[in-house]
């Protein structure tokens, strides 16, 4: 099952319960348009590379378009429908007024210069310009972008259309960015993951943790855990994972991976394969890294408790309904990492209103919105007797439904 096709069985299983016609649903289902460009850029070697770029921007029924940007060689055109298909269920589940969207460019950052990375930013803004806007769609950072490419692309877009800083959001503090939007999504993660437990009569404190990916989302959900007084029992990047049964020291290790190392390099704990990781019991297991790392081949494995999806599309349809029959409820991805978009949200509205909110009231108003997401998904999966997953997708496509009959078909 490709992961387009991944998105797409979860919508029309939630559209199935909801008993949504089968044009209806092929209508909600197709993305609004998709782009496509050439990126022509002359290396710092002198060879011009072309790359291609990519933006689908899948529904604009709640309002402008808004998704991140990711610059990795496995960019597609299926990869970005996905993504945007999903963006457009995350933000009407916080309800949040966009619609989805999703984009990138396909080349290899890690064998870039910053200097490339640059023109390659500035190149396919200005091929992509008329298509973004404060009101038209709105970037955000994603695999590989960090705020210096958002601030590009504000300078770059900002050139042709004036000044903009609501085009883009994770822009620098220092270039009209937000405060909180970092931590945002991991922060968000931990919100959800507090109200979920809660159902349980579990408390964060004492709960074991494992979680694989220890880059943005990752590291702020174990920091902000950890001081929680959760117990880390492991972590991972790239080049393996790390264990300990007493709990790993994460401001320790977040200070070595800032300073560029790999986990792989940190002595005095046992290192493990991401692969293992993924099996050790635990209570709660976050993957936070890219897609389909649980999946019929080792679902059967899995021995934590609660599974929350900090990464898109984590779990596998197939892992899901093994997970689901084992009795290991997942808090869903649509729901779980929606901390980044709704902190991005907050970012656009404090450009257009040219107003800075502090960060205290930022984290105030995730949690707000991170809790009555929750309880509502909550209520319709009892009322549907359905799992979290498709009561979250229930809501959204009744959101969107809504809106587009309202301002007519």
């Amino acid at each position: 099952m490709s992961v387009l096709d991944q998105t797409l069985y979860y919508f029309h299983k939630a559209a199935d319960a909801m008993d949504l016609g089968e044009h209806i649903q092929e209508m909600m289902a197709e993305p609004h348009r998709i782009i496509v460009v050439q990126i022509p850029v002359e290396m710092e070697n002198g060879v011009i590379e072309v790359f291609k770029g990519y933006r689908v921007q899948h529904n604009p029924a709640r309002g402008p378009m808004k998704g991140g940007l990711r610059y990795h060689p496995t960019v597609d055109v299926e990869h970005c429908t996905s993504l945007a298909n999903l963006m457009t269920w995350k933000t009407a589940l916080l309800d949040i007024p966009y619609g989805g969207a999703k984009g990138g460019v396909n080349c290899d950052p890690t064998q870039m210069t910053e200097r490339e990375m640059e023109r390659v930013t500035r190149k396919f803004i200005a091929n992509l310009e008329e298509c973004i806007g404060p009101y038209k769609d709105i970037p955000a950072p994603d695999v590989n972008t960090n705020s210096q490419v958002m601030a590009w692309i504000m300078n770059e877009y900002s050139k042709i259309n004036g000044f903009s800083p609501a085009v883009v959001t994770g822009k620098p503090l220092d270039l009209h960015g937000s405060e909180g939007r970092e931590a945002a999504t991991g922060r968000g993660v931990v919100f959800v993951t507090e109200n979920f437990l809660h159902d349980y009569e579990i408390s964060l404190k004492d709960t074991s943790v494992i979680v694989q990916g220890f880059g943005n989302v990752g590291s702020w959900a174990a920091k902000i855990l950890f001081e929680a007084g959760a117990k880390i029992l492991a972590i991972s990047d790239v080049s393996g994972g790390i264990y300990c049964e007493e709990g790993l020291d994460i401001p320790t290790l977040l200070n070595t991976t800032h300073e560029g190392h790999l986990l792989s390099e940190v002595h005095g704990y046992d290192h493990i394969s991401n692969e293992e990781l993924l099996t050790l019991p635990c209570d709660l297991l976050i993957p936070a890294a890219l897609g389909r790392a649980i999946n019929k081949d080792n679902a059967a494995d899995i021995q934590a408790r609660f599974i929350v999806e900090a990464a898109n599309s984590p779990v596998t349809p197939e892992a899901d309904e093994i997970l689901d029959k084992r009795g290991i409820p997942v808090l869903p991805d649509i729901l779980a990492n929606a901390g980044g978009v709704t902190v991005s949200y907050f970012e656009w509205t404090q450009n257009i209103q040219q107003f800075r909110w502090s960060e205290d009231d930022i984290n105030m108003r995730l949690k707000l919105k991170m809790r009555k997401a929750y309880q509502t998904v909550r209520k319709v999966a009892k009322k549907y007797n359905v799992p979290l997953r498709t009561a979250a997708f229930i809501v959204s496509i009744g959101r969107v439904g809504k809106a587009t009959v309202l301002s007519g078909i």
